[in-house]
């Protein structure tokens, strides 16, 4: 064992707050904890652990001073000239590990909690540290004697698919999903909300290993495919099939919503590919609103052929042609 003095890295006339505060800078770098893969810097903490089990206490450091016993804590028996002799005192055989005595800077326990509270929490247990016996080898400490819980780990994420009908999003603005857990729930889904769009269930995906928390439930909204409408942001569009004589004529037509059928009102000569707009009949937006229900005007001819049709439509032709097509299909 190196003189303690040297070890530590002060001065024999060194204070003992001088003294504490070395072995305080010299604990945090060479703590096992924090070097858990350098045998070098284990060895270094236990030398530095001995050292301040002799020189900071009071009462050993002056019987270290007086050459009274060794850098190990051995009483010299210099009655006969020689060192290393395992004599004994009033704590058992010299050279045995015995409990550090509280002095005037703070007892070797008091010390090692204020150091390593930051280093995992809690209070060094009461144990064998390193060099201060036999078998007491590098790592083995206060704080490398505690045995470390598995560290807590947070579940993973549950990546979930919603398919959302559009009545729900409309009517009900709620639709249902299924956690990992096997539980059903009802999610509310926010304003105005988009497909593709995430919504965030916390702590309601994979459980968390060791006690820690759950992950969380990420749903992705995707729209149903409707059978009459599609969706253009907030809007809704809808192919409305005429018959030739409700555009020509005009006529009062039932058109389906989200909400129910309205009677829509077309005008008298209406061409195919019309937009009429009504408005509020689409889907909920992000200020509290609804967009409109865009209504695409279809003629549909007769599924078969008709004589009286043929012949009014050659009179017409005759009588009052048109173009439907401007210059630029020319």
């Amino acid at each position: 064992m190196r003189d303690p003095y040297s070890v530590l890295g002060v001065a024999k006339s060194a204070s003992e707050s001088d003294i504490k505060k070395a072995f305080r800078k010299l604990a945090k770098k060479f703590h096992p904890d924090q070097n858990k893969d350098d045998p070098e810097a284990q060895k270094n903490f236990a030398e530095a652990n001995q050292a301040y089990e002799i020189i900071g206490d009071k009462e050993k450091r002056a019987q270290f001073d007086r050459g009274e016993i060794d850098a190990e804590g051995k009483q010299r028996f210099q009655a006969h000239g020689f060192d290393g002799f395992s004599g004994y005192d009033d704590a058992g055989p010299a050279g045995a590990t015995r409990g550090f005595k509280a002095s005037a800077g703070g007892s070797f326990d008091d010390i090692l909690n204020d150091i390593f509270g930051g280093f995992g929490g809690g209070r060094a247990r009461s144990g064998p540290r390193p060099g201060a016996g036999p078998g007491a080898g590098p790592g083995a400490g206060f704080a490398g004697a505690r045995t470390k819980a598995p560290p807590k780990t947070k579940g993973r994420n549950a990546e979930i698919v919603a398919r959302v009908s559009l009545e729900d999003l409309v009517n009900s603005g709620k639709t249902q999903v299924t956690l990992p857990s096997g539980k059903t729930v009802n999610v509310t889904l926010p304003k105005g909300v988009e497909e593709g769009e995430k919504i965030r269930l916390k702590g309601q995906g994979y459980p968390g290993e060791n006690g820690g928390p759950n992950g969380d439930a990420m749903v992705e909204i995707r729209f149903r495919p409707h059978k009459l409408f599609e969706v253009k942001g907030s809007d809704l569009l809808l192919d409305l099939p005429l018959t030739l004589y409700e555009a020509v004529l005009g006529a009062k037509v039932r058109t389906p919503t989200l909400t129910g059928a309205v009677n829509l009102t077309v005008p008298a000569n209406s061409s195919s590919g019309k937009i009429m707009r009504l408005k509020g009949k689409g889907l909920p937006t992000k200020t509290g609103g609804h967009g409109d229900l865009l209504v695409k005007l279809q003629i549909v001819m007769p599924p078969h052929s008709d004589d009286e049709l043929e012949t009014l439509m050659k009179a017409w032709k005759e009588i009052t042609p048109y173009r439907a097509r401007g210059p630029e299909f020319d």
